[in-house]
C-alpha cells in the first residue's frame, strides 16, 4: 500500500461536492495533459502537462501541481460519508488522465483498497495496455464520441478517431459499466446526421445503453485569454434547447437511454 501511496502525478484542481460526472456525490480530481486540442475545451489550462501561469480576475495563478496519490487520497477520503449515503466517489478528468497511467493506475487501486466508488473522463486516446491496466479498477467509465468521421474528428480535435474507436469497443467488452459522452458543438457535429452516425456506433457496442448529450458552452472563454492563446470558436452560439431535444430523439431511436447533460 506504501507503495502505490508514493506515485507522483501532476494534477491542476481537485473539485468535492459534485453531482455530474458519475453517480452520486464526487470528488473530481483534474489532471495534467491531453493529447488532444479540441477546439471547444472548456479548460485549455489541461492541455498542457507543464505547469504554466493563467490569469484569473486579474492575478496571475500558477496552474499545475506535483502530488503523490497520498496527496490525492487524503482530500478523496474527506468525503467518504457523502459516497456512503449517495453512491458517489472519485472522478478523474483533466486533461487525459490515462496520459499519467502510473498515478492514474495507482490512484485509482488505491481509492478501491479504500472502498471508494471510481470514475474515468476519457477521450480514449490511449495505448490498448494502459486501458487495460486501468479498467479493473475502475467502477464507471465517461467516454467521449466526438465524432465518427476520423477527418472531421482530426481537424477539430488535431487526432484522428481510429484509435479511440477501437478502444471504444475494448472498454465496452471489459469495463463494468461504460457511457457514452458527445460534446454537441455546433459546426462540428450538431447534425441530426452526426448524431445518428455517433449513436448508432454507440448502440453497437457490447453492454452500452447509455449516451449523455453534452451542449457545447462558452464557459472556458476567457481562460483563454488568461493563457494568451486565441478561443477558436469564434462566436458559436450554444444549441438551444429545442435543438438538443430534437436530437436526443434521434439518439432515442437506437434504443439508448439519452440524457441531455452530464
Amino acid at each position: 500500500m506504501q507503495d502505490l501511496l508514493d506515485v507522483k502525478g501532476r494534477i491542476f484542481d481537485i473539485q468535492r461536492f459534485s453531482t455530474h460526472d458519475g453517480p452520486g456525490v464526487r470528488t473530481i480530481v483534474f489532471l495534467k495533459g491531453c493529447p488532444l486540442r479540441c477546439r471547444w475545451c472548456c479548460n485549455p489550462e489541461s492541455q498542457s502537462y507543464e505547469i504554466q501561469q493563467m490569469r484569473q480576475g486579474g492575478v496571475m495563478k500558477t496552474i499545475g501541481r506535483d502530488v503523490t496519490v497520498g496527496d490525492v487520497l487524503k482530500e478523496v477520503l474527506q468525503d467518504r460519508p457523502y459516497y456512503r449515503r449517495s453512491g458517489g466517489g472519485m472522478t478523474l478528468s483533466g486533461g487525459e488522465s490515462l496520459w499519467q497511467p502510473d498515478f492514474t493506475e495507482a490512484l485509482l487501486k488505491a481509492c478501491h483498497e479504500n472502498g471508494v466508488n471510481t470514475a474515468i473522463e476519457t477521450t480514449g486516446f490511449a495505448d490498448r495496455a494502459i486501458i487495460e491496466r486501468c479498467l479493473p479498477h475502475l467502477d464507471t467509465v465517461l467516454m467521449d464520441i466526438k465524432h465518427t468521421d476520423s477527418r472531421k474528428h482530426e481537424e477539430f480535435t488535431t487526432r484522428p478517431n481510429e484509435a479511440i474507436l477501437q478502444n471504444a469497443r475494448l472498454i465496452a467488452e471489459k469495463a463494468k459499466k461504460l457511457i457514452i459522452r458527445v460534446p454537441v458543438i455546433p459546426g462540428f457535429n450538431d447534425t441530426t446526421a452526426e448524431i445518428d452516425a455517433i449513436a448508432a456506433f454507440a448502440a453497437s457496442l457490447p453492454n452500452v445503453n447509455e449516451i449523455h448529450l453534452l451542449p457545447y458552452h462558452r464557459m472556458g472563454r476567457d481562460k483563454y485569454d488568461g493563457l494568451d492563446r486565441p478561443y477558436l470558436m469564434g462566436d458559436v452560439q450554444p444549441p438551444t434547447a429545442d435543438h438538443m431535444n430534437g436530437l436526443k430523439l434521434v439518439a432515442e431511436r437506437h434504443g439508448l437511454i439519452t440524457r441531455i447533460g452530464g
